[in-house]
């Protein structure tokens, strides 16, 4: 018996089309929590069969890092989505950090329906306002026919040019109005980035290679343009050519093996050492590879101090050339692509690789540190944590460190041993509780491989609610808390800068391991530095979520890792 062909309807419900837009962008992960504003979204990704995953967390916020985290790692665009009012103002924190840290993420928020605009709805708030300073590009959605145009749009400013994040405000009733199914298309080369490479003025090239032909002392200081853009083949070519040192930016790590003889390691307040900095005051030529030259990373503008050397600095964005050091050649374009047009023009260059001064350098670091790593002191020592964690892993687990406590010392100390992204920390911002949930995005950016999150005691605090979300996925993720009791940062601040005079900055202390315990994750206090070192191979080696409490030295009584602590 012939049966009737089933025809497609003309048009789909708001709602049906951002999940018809979000699949067309090659979306596979969605990160995020439910809300009365967002049934109609939740109704149509029950519905639909698109063969996205959701992963339902327990604060919006954290939805946003783990995008952060999952676009960080798998180089596709990052989605998290939540409801109206307080929803929106949780999403801000990780699209803030994923936009000045040049990371792709889509924040969506529902909303209320615009019919009940101005007539004090419940969780009624300006989302564009809000949004706007703070995004690379937002919009809120008045009527259900313009959602393919907003979509696209916002894929395509996320990820040309240099990447950022997006947010759109999807109201109730836009979720319910009619799009004609004509108009639901995307591209799919949009969901990655860099999506549309941008390439360098040849003249501008032709400059810089000038520039490095005539160099004697040649060094790289790379943010995160040459992991974001694929840069690293082509950069450690070049840098074998010059036989130039490769300093990187936290953000910058994994943008050449720091095995390699010319790898510096992280320069800058945070991360840096007296070692490090010394190879960029001896610099005659500083090449800034998608580097905002920023004051971390420049410890205030000051290594490498302006008018000591030649710079030359290439950025995908204009204003980021030029805005801290006057440059002598100025390269604006992709990284893979400059770096590819300066390898081109210097063919022909390859000098004897004489790495002498970065091996003195790393050898004088490393001895300082593998005293302290080798201590059997009690409270466990930080360094001690970072040796053993380093040695437990394989060369291309993912590290993910919140930026107090663990941040300069894992950057400064852990060595990153492949390229690509390995290690990373929310650099931009800074803000605590970043790790637990960057991980679990990571993990499904990257499952095949070990992710760690380290985070402190005051970090921990700020995300303990998502174990439960770990617990449930089955993630094997392993958890490092360091406890310390005290935001150790600040206290280290305060005893540099402020004579010890300490406000405010201890707290109580938390037994980590039973509180991650309750919520079903397997886990161990470790307070023998000599047992640290099993504990932490048992933990990563289990199948499902672990945590690992080391109970450790406060940071104002370590050895400060970094140059300086008060920027």
């Amino acid at each position: 018996m012939n049966k009737p062909v089933d025809t497609p309807a003309a048009t789909l419900t708001g709602a049906e089309a951002v999940v018809e837009l979000l699949r067309a962008h090659g979306v596979e992960v969605i990160f995020g929590l439910c809300g009365d504003t967002s049934l109609p979204l939740y109704d149509a990704l029950a519905r639909l069969p698109h063969g996205m995953k959701h992963v339902l967390t327990r604060d919006e916020r954290h939805a946003a890092y783990m995008a952060d985290g999952y676009a960080r790692v798998s180089g596709k665009v990052g989605v998290c989505e939540g409801p109206s009012g307080g929803g929106a103002t949780y999403l801000l924190p990780g699209l803030v950090e994923a936009n000045e840290s040049s990371v792709p993420v889509l924040g969506i928020n529902t909303d209320i329906s615009v019919s009940s605009r101005g007539r004090f709805t419940l969780t009624e708030l300006d989302q564009g306002a809000l949004m706007q300073p703070l995004t690379k590009w937002n919009a809120v959605l008045d009527r259900s026919a313009d959602i393919p145009r907003v979509f696209r749009a916002a894929f395509n400013a996320m990820t040309t040019g240099r990447p950022g994040a997006a947010h759109i405000a999807l109201p109730f009733d836009v979720q319910n109005g009619p799009v004609e199914r004509k108009d639901v298309w995307g591209d799919p080369t949009l969901g990655a980035y860099p999506s549309r490479r941008v390439a360098p003025d040849p003249f501008h090239v032709e400059l810089a290679a000038k520039l490095l032909r005539s160099a004697k002392r040649p060094v790289f200081i790379c943010g995160g343009g040459p992991v974001i853009a694929g840069a690293q083949e082509e950069l450690l070519e070049l840098a074998e050519k010059l036989s130039a040192p490769v300093a990187t930016t936290i953000s910058g790590q994994g943008s050449i093996s720091e095995e390699h003889p010319l790898a510096v390691g992280v320069v800058g307040s945070n991360g840096g050492t007296v070692e490090t900095r010394s190879i960029v005051d001896a610099a005659d030529v500083v090449v800034f590879v998608g580097c905002r030259a920023g004051s971390v990373t420049t410890e205030r503008w000051r290594h490498p101090a302006p008018g000591a050397c030649k710079v030359i600095h290439i950025d995908v964005d204009a204003g980021t050339v030029g805005a801290n050091y006057a440059v002598d050649v100025p390269v604006v374009a992709d990284a893979k692509l400059a770096l590819a047009a300066l390898n081109e023009a210097l063919e022909g260059v390859k000098r004897t690789l004489d790495a002498s001064a970065v091996k003195q350098a790393r050898e004088s670091k490393f001895s300082k540190f593998d005293a302290l790593a080798e201590s059997l002191d009690r409270p466990i020592k930080p360094e001690r944590v970072v040796a053993e964690l380093a040695a437990a892993l394989d060369a291309d687990a993912i590290v993910v460190a919140d930026p107090g406590t663990p941040c300069p010392y894992l950057s400064a100390y852990y060595r990153v041993r492949s390229v690509g992204r390995t290690l990373f920390s929310n650099r931009a911002h800074g803000a605590l509780g970043y790790a637990m949930a960057a991980a679990v995005g990571a993990h499904f950016g990257r499952p095949s491989v070990k992710t760690v999150a380290v985070m402190g005691d005051g970090s921990f605090g700020m995300c303990v609610g998502e174990l439960e979300t770990l617990v449930r996925y089955k993630l094997p993720i392993t958890l490092v808390v360091i406890r310390n009791a005290v935001y150790g940062w600040i206290k280290a601040g305060q005893k540099t800068g402020y004579g010890g005079r300490y406000f405010s900055v201890d707290f109580g202390v938390t037994d980590h391991a039973k509180v991650a315990e309750a919520y079903g994750v397997k886990s161990w206090k470790v307070e023998d530095p000599a047992k640290l070192g099993a504990v932490l191979k048992d933990a990563i080696a289990y199948g499902g979520p672990t945590l690992v409490d080391v109970v450790c030295q406060p940071l104002h009584e370590a050895q400060a890792p970094v140059s300086e602590w008060v920027a």
